[in-house]
């Protein structure tokens, strides 16, 4: 009887650590780096497992390795991809020298004085790489800071909000 309750549980939390590993990540949002599609303290599900699927898609909310610190996970929108031009000029996205037309998450972007986004630059994302953006772009150090995100440190897409409970939502 006790062996039995015992193997449950075992089975449970190697059920568990698999899905947690492989599957579905759980992370919380530290800055308003992303705001207002994310504050502070929220709560998200990642997808780990879509991307080995199928590609990416811009505009996503993605989730990845930091380059500048290795234990250190960022979450940020997805511009651009390996290839491509991007240049921000008079607040606006332009990809390939067309304007990037999105109402679900564009607003206006600044340059921070990084090396990766000056105003009217147009700065070519190296291959197997992608160009990302915080939604709060006059608090956000994203590739405009630090550069491209290399495919490789890619961990999954954030999908929902599940805490605080008054902000459960799928994340656009």
């Amino acid at each position: 009887m006790v062996y039995e309750y015992v193997e449950s549980i075992v089975i449970a939390v190697v059920l568990a650590l698999l899905v947690r590993t492989f599957i579905m990540g759980v992370f919380k949002i530290p800055t308003g780096s992303m705001r207002p599609t994310l504050i502070e303290g929220d709560h998200i599900f990642v997808n780990k497992f879509i991307y080995h699927f199928v590609p990416p898609k811009r505009g996503e909310a993605i989730v990845f390795k930091s380059t500048e610190e290795k234990k250190k996970y960022l979450i940020k929108r997805l511009i651009a991809f390996g290839g491509e031009t991007v240049e921000i000029r008079d607040g606006k996205i332009y990809i390939n020298e067309k304007p990037l037309n999105s109402n679900s998450f564009l607003q206006r972007y600044y340059y921070n004085r990084g090396d990766f986004g000056a105003e009217e630059q147009k700065i070519k994302v190296s291959d197997n790489s992608f160009y990302v953006l915080g939604d709060n772009s006059a608090s956000s150090r994203d590739s405009r800071y630090w550069g491209f995100v290399p495919k490789r440190n890619l961990v999954g897409k954030a999908f929902l909000i599940y805490w605080p409970l008054n902000r459960i939502r799928i994340i656009k």
